[in-house]
């Protein structure tokens, strides 16, 4: 795997999915290697996953000019795996490989219910109960769960991914065609970070109607749900409807996209900033500490730190923006006929019954509005409505990756003493 780069930062500390041969292979070759060796000796870079590693170091992976070592080989400061390297060095590497997948499994697919939860509370001005600890949240799911299956809490997901997907190719694009930087270098400077910065809002702002979509997905009740009618593109199409303003008729109280736009961009830029100040905060705490203490034993020390410092970034963002998310989905949801879960469900399954749904029908001029009518009938706590989930949903998360750095670091240290 292309190692990454020192000078570059991008704020999460993922790089390479932009690079054109991301994920491919391609031969090396070189003038003094014999004939038969240069159709056999291939250098691949695999997808890059956070926590993998197979560079060592100070090393680097070879470019396609350099020459070849003994009998074809690599030159020194390749890292192929030989029939020499010890088994402890291969199972090092597939120690980051296989963490950095539990960590994306589990902040992608198993804490899906906590934001399908979560965005329910965000919108149900009506509950009663705000679910402010995890435990009356998971609670909660549980009812959901036991009266309309295991379903009720996974919905939207594969939109979520297809939000995911058109923010990448959107950010992609606007940083190709316009001087806007993707990722910051690590001396950089004020415009720079302006234009880092600004990007991130035009991407969020491209992607706000196919946002607004999934949002709906994952908050619409299954029991209003038509499964016959819907399928993977709904949120592709939905959201050019919304954006072409045809389709289905909604309600009066619909707002315009362009009532959006300021809150959404201002949730985006304001997420990644604190995201990527606390991450590289982590990092260099990390750091420093380890100038003073290192424990040679414990190889996952060079994967686990970034992903912890990741996992931190976005605790506090989410943490910081919470009032603000609740007011942009609150907007994205008005006027567009979704009934949702009702989050005080717990007393009307009680007696055997299904939890009751409710319509969203709020009547919001714009966002100073919204967050003044919050303050004003709900109060403080209920910017925050549904932030237990939120606080499941990254103990969960935690706990697996602890979990699995914990079961890896076994499996190293045994491999090595046998």
């Amino acid at each position: 795997m292309a190692s990454r780069r020192p000078d570059s930062f991008d704020g999460l500390g993922y790089r390479g999915r932009d690079d054109p041969l991301y994920g491919a292979s391609y031969p090396v070759r070189s003038a003094g290697a014999p004939a038969e060796l240069q159709h056999h000796h291939w250098v691949t870079t695999p997808p890059d996953i956070p926590g993998s590693r197979n560079l060592h170091h100070g090393e680097r992976t070879p470019q396609s000019d350099e020459p070849l070592g003994e009998h074809g080989a690599p030159a020194a400061g390749w890292d192929a795996p030989q029939p020499g390297v010890p088994p402890v060095e291969q199972l090092n590497r597939f120690a980051g490989f296989g963490i950095g997948l539990v960590s994306l499994f589990t902040e992608n697919v198993l804490a899906h219910p906590c934001i399908v939860l979560r965005r329910q509370c965000q919108v149900n001005y009506h509950g009663r109960c705000y679910h402010l600890t995890p435990f009356s949240a998971v609670a909660v799911m549980y009812v959901i769960t036991k009266a309309q299956g295991p379903k009720a809490l996974w919905k939207g997901m594969g939109s979520t991914f297809i939000v995911h997907g058109i923010t990448l190719g959107a950010e992609g694009i606007i940083s190709e065609f316009t001087p806007l930087p993707r990722e910051l270098p690590h001396r950089w400077s004020w415009k720079q970070l302006a234009g880092h910065l600004l990007l991130k809002g035009l991407t969020a702002v491209v992607a706000l109607p196919f946002y607004c979509s999934s949002l709906i997905e994952t908050v619409q009740s299954e029991i209003v749900r038509d499964d016959s009618s819907s399928g993977l593109l709904d949120c592709v199409r939905e959201g050019m409807a919304r954006l072409l303003g045809v389709g289905a008729p909604h309600s009066r109280r619909l707002l315009p996209l362009s009532a959006l736009l300021l809150p959404a961009a201002l949730h985006a830029v304001l997420r990644y900033a604190i995201a990527a100040s606390v991450q590289r905060a982590v990092l260099w705490l990390h750091q420093r500490s380890k100038k003073q203490r290192v424990d040679p034993s414990n190889p996952l020390d060079s994967y686990f730190p970034e992903l912890a410092a990741a996992w931190a970034g976005s605790l506090v963002a989410d943490v910081m923006v919470f009032p603000l998310e609740t007011a942009l989905h609150r907007l994205s949801l008005q006027g567009t006929r979704t009934i949702i879960d009702a989050t005080d469900g717990v007393v009307a399954a009680g007696n055997g019954g299904s939890p009751l749904v409710l319509p969203v029908n709020t009547q919001y001029d714009g966002f100073s509005e919204c967050l003044h009518a919050i303050r004003r009938k709900e109060g403080m706590a209920g910017f925050y409505r549904g932030f237990g989930a939120l606080v499941a949903q990254y103990a969960l998360h935690g706990a697996l990756l602890a979990a699995a750095r914990t079961l890896l670091r076994l499996l190293l240290l045994d491999a090595k003493h046998s």
